[in-house]
């Protein structure tokens, strides 16, 4: 974890390694698995037969990718039984892009990799050979990338902007907040003034997260 002002955080998104320990302690079968599959966006919201956290693309991934096809709920539920919590929305927005870092300049920057997008896992403007074609992405094995490989970013965290959108806490029952943007968006949703938001019982392809502790 990074030492922030009043919180530490996460340096990168939860991973299937990690989110399994939790899964066996707890003996889950979280509700992607129950239902047979969680959600891909492909001309309206379409279910994946076989996808979910433990295959996010149904087929066997790397354990150090990110552990996707969670409801906020289940991410949650991950963050209390590690001991720490999900971010607010205010507090992410503090620590992807304002520097706290005590040997650092404070500075605020326009993407969480600072004042380029580029190195970020994102569908255009990152760097990355880039294609529009969802299908494309998948066949290629495209898509998320294990954490912590991707450019690290402002406070030495990794994968603020882009890889996968991150649950965060906001004020609404119902809806709750996603921050970054992921691998299959551009660099306008990696912006702190670009807001998303889900429905908190929605597992989908793209949506991770990443815990705090309160100091």
């Amino acid at each position: 974890m990074v030492e922030l002002d009043g919180f530490w955080i996460d340096k990168t998104e939860v991973s299937i390694a990690e989110f399994a320990s939790f899964a066996e302690a707890q003996s889950l079968t979280t509700q992607a698995e129950r239902q047979g599959g969680g959600l891909v966006y492909e001309f309206g919201w379409q279910q994946k037969a076989g996808w979910n956290w433990r295959t996010p693309y149904g087929v066997t991934p790397s354990p150090q990718e990110p552990a996707v096809h969670l409801t906020y709920d289940e991410a949650a539920a991950f963050c209390h039984w590690s001991g720490k919590r999900l971010p607010t929305e205010s507090e992410w927005i503090s620590a992807a892009y304002t520097e706290q870092r005590a040997n650092k300049t404070r500075e605020t920057y326009l993407y969480p990799t600072g004042d380029s997008p580029e190195g970020a896992n994102c569908l255009e403007g990152c760097g990355r050979v880039e294609t529009s074609n969802l299908s494309t992405l998948l066949q290629r094995g495209r898509g998320h990338i294990e954490v912590g490989v991707s450019k690290e970013g402002v406070n030495g965290l990794y994968d603020m902007g882009a890889n996968v959108w991150e649950w965060v806490n906001i004020e609404n029952e119902d809806e709750k907040g996603t921050r970054g943007g992921s691998w299959w968006y551009g660099t306008r949703q990696m912006q702190a003034d670009y807001r998303a938001t889900k429905p908190r019982d929605m597992a989908v392809v793209y949506i991770g997260f990443r815990c705090i502790k309160d100091k």
